[in-house]
């Protein structure tokens, strides 16, 4: 299960140093202090697994210029269902000064027993269906056009062709005198 944090506050001609943290709560309310555990974290570009109940399942997923800071849960089970909170500590790199951006993404997981069907995929692949029946009969009302088009013109070349080659029956007669040198 991937969970995706994007970042996009870093280009690449400007130096920064990225901080990474990521942190795990079972239930995150309004009125309830929060109950964080610290899962991962990613700083002078070293992953690493924190202590606790997902060591061994985390992995990095993110994009090496740290625009995607995601991270990948292995072996999914409900006890991971929660809120799962991605801060992002950026320190950019100018000649005079060193401004800094903090950014904290809530994504919540609730993990099902059975998947359900994703209403997306069953109408692509419906429309998808459709396209291809349409397209191909439209390829063969095509195609049909074409065949007759070039046969009527084949038939006119034909049609052509005999009657200059004919000769009038009123010079079959009188065969014209063969030319002698």
């Amino acid at each position: 299960m991937k969970l995706s944090c994007i970042a996009c506050l870093k280009r690449e001609e400007i130096k920064a140093k990225t901080r990474v943290d990521w942190y795990y709560m079972p239930n995150k309310e309004n009125d309830i202090p929060i109950d964080k555990t610290h899962i991962y974290k990613y700083e002078d570009d070293v992953p690493q697994e924190v202590d606790g109940p997902f060591k061994g399942r985390l992995r990095w997923n993110g994009s090496q210029d740290l625009q995607d800071v995601s991270i990948q849960i292995n072996n999914v089970t409900h006890n991971d269902s929660g809120v799962y909170e991605c801060h992002v500590y950026r320190e950019f790199e100018f000649d005079f000064f060193t401004p800094s951006v903090f950014l904290i993404k809530d994504i919540k997981l609730r993990v099902k027993e059975r998947a359900s069907q994703d209403p997306t995929a069953l109408y692509s692949e419906i429309m998808m269906y459709v396209l291809l029946v349409f397209l191909t009969l439209w390829l063969v009302v095509e195609m049909v056009y074409c065949y007759r088009k070039i046969s009527r013109s084949d038939e006119q070349v034909q049609d052509t062709a005999t009657n200059y080659l004919a000769i009038p029956s009123e010079q079959k007669a009188n065969p014209a005198a063969p030319v002698t040198e």
